[in-house]
């Protein structure tokens, strides 16, 4: 499959070559295996299997669909998300915090969440209920999300002290299991990130490396401020760092000198990180 047929390829599902073009040769190898599967010889035949075939569309797009994850992916970003945005949610929001991460993946980005909030009840006397939507539309990362046994090369940002307390060795060789509290509270969700959000309210909504990349203007532009109002009042949202927000987005304030984390306005403007 040359750039040209994939190119035909995403255009049928309004995806952007943008955001593909570093990531396609594994992409473009699944795509290659289903096309084999399903008996067609060019692009347009899978086209065109792909329009009659409800099913093979769907999983044609779940093959789309990029996971690059690891532990503390971006480790000044979640010393800021430690220092400065869990300590002001967790004082604003006694009762209850709703934290969404949206095109979860295989799960990492969670349980470091899940990691740090552990962490925090050692400066608190007592937390928050925690309820963290995890929500991807490929089911076989949801799979592997659920059981949290990854790879060595997943842990390697994680600190020391961390991975002692909450890995354990894995059912295979060169695993590692993540320890079962971590599990609680989370649900995972099978989710289209053009639907609409699954619920609303949330004080935290992580949105990286997901929809800002992979799809065009058009479609990007309304799912994003569908994201933005499920955000609380005072809510943050994080989206990745080589990422930019849709220009006619309303309703966020960029936190500080953070570009890639965002605050929900308020009517009062009473809310902010202290």
């Amino acid at each position: 499959m040359d750039d040209q047929q994939f190119r035909q390829l995403l255009n049928q599902f309004r995806l952007s070559w943008d955001g593909y073009r570093k990531v396609r040769r594994g992409v473009k190898k699944r795509i290659g295996r289903h096309i084999q599967e399903i008996g067609c010889r060019t692009m347009q035949e899978y086209i065109f299997a792909l329009d009659q075939d409800k099913d093979a569309r769907q999983h044609c797009e779940r093959l789309m669909t990029v996971s690059i994850g690891r532990f503390f992916r971006d480790r000044a970003l979640w010393q800021t998300i430690e220092n400065q945005l869990l300590p002001t949610i967790i004082k604003e929001n006694r009762k209850g915090v709703k934290v969404w991460s949206a095109g979860c993946a295989c799960g990492e980005e969670v349980y470091t969440l899940k990691i740090l909030w552990h962490a925090l009840s050692g400066r608190f006397q007592c937390l928050p209920e925690l309820e963290i939507w995890a929500t991807d539309m490929n089911p076989a990362y949801l799979n592997k999300a659920r059981a949290g046994i990854y790879p060595p090369s997943s842990l390697k940002e994680i600190p020391e002290e961390f991975r002692a307390l909450y890995f354990k060795p894995g059912p295979r060789e060169q695993t590692y299991a993540v320890a079962e509290r971590l599990k609680k509270g989370i649900k995972w969700r099978e989710y289209h990130l053009l639907l609409d959000p699954p619920v609303t309210n949330f004080q935290l909504v992580f949105l990286r490396n997901s929809l800002l990349t992979y799809y065009e203007d058009e479609l990007k532009a309304p799912a994003f401020q569908k994201v933005v109002d499920s955000l609380a009042q005072g809510g943050f949202l994080i989206i990745g760092s080589h990422e930019k927000i849709p220009s006619r987005a309303q309703g966020l304030l960029p936190l500080g000198h953070h570009p890639c984390i965002f605050q929900k306005k308020t009517n009062n403007h009473s809310h902010g990180v202290r």
